[in-house]
């Protein structure tokens, strides 16, 4: 909980409007104080459904403070988008926030819990390996097609003779067919 106080001892408010002529030596000076309560709720944070690696309160903010500040949390763990999330289903909608001020199009009651699931940013390395393997892949099928071999293709000679062309389209539906379907078996596995 956060408080916010003012505390004010300037001399025009020290002095009374009408002049007394009893002071009161207990009271020499007045003071104000405000406290409000900044509305929060309490966040549990999963990364692709493991976790939680994280619980924290977060203060809510926007105008009617009931919005969530979504882009300080993507920042914050680097994540790339956040889901509403259910411990015992699991992942459910993403949670959408305005581009221009990072906040929640959602509004959350103060005190509430609320569990989160992050999906973190995909480093560089990984698309720029995919993109030589895919070229070196199609090279190399290409290499098996053609009818005559370049001369450093030659030099090679990791195959016996040429491969139809129609075996080669097989086997890469095939790898693809394969690689999607077994896509996250160690995963579920472990």
């Amino acid at each position: 909980m956060v408080e916010i106080e003012e505390a004010s001892t300037d001399a025009d408010e020290v002095t009374p409007l009408l002049s007394n002529p009893k002071p009161d030596p207990n009271h020499s000076t007045r003071t104000k104080s405000v406290r409000t309560k900044v509305p929060e709720v309490k966040v549990h944070l999963y990364r692709q459904g493991k976790g939680p690696i994280d619980e924290f309160t977060f203060p809510l903010g926007g105008w009617d403070q009931d919005q969530l500040e979504v882009r300080e949390i993507l920042d914050k763990y680097g994540f790339k988008s956040v889901y509403a999330f259910k411990p015992d289903t699991g992942r459910g909608v993403p949670i959408r926030f305005n581009p221009r001020n990072g906040r929640s199009i959602l509004t959350y009651r103060d005190g509430s819990e609320i569990h989160i699931d992050g999906e973190p940013k995909d480093s560089l390395i990984k698309p720029i390996t995919r993109i030589l393997v895919g070229v070196a892949v199609i090279t190399i099928l290409i290499v098996l097609v053609l009818k005559e071999t370049p001369q450093w293709a030659e030099k090679l000679n990791f195959t016996g003779g040429n491969i139809p062309p129609w075996v080669l389209a097989a086997v890469v539906i095939l790898f693809t067919r394969v690689r999607k379907r077994t896509k996250n078996f160690f995963e579920r596995r472990l």
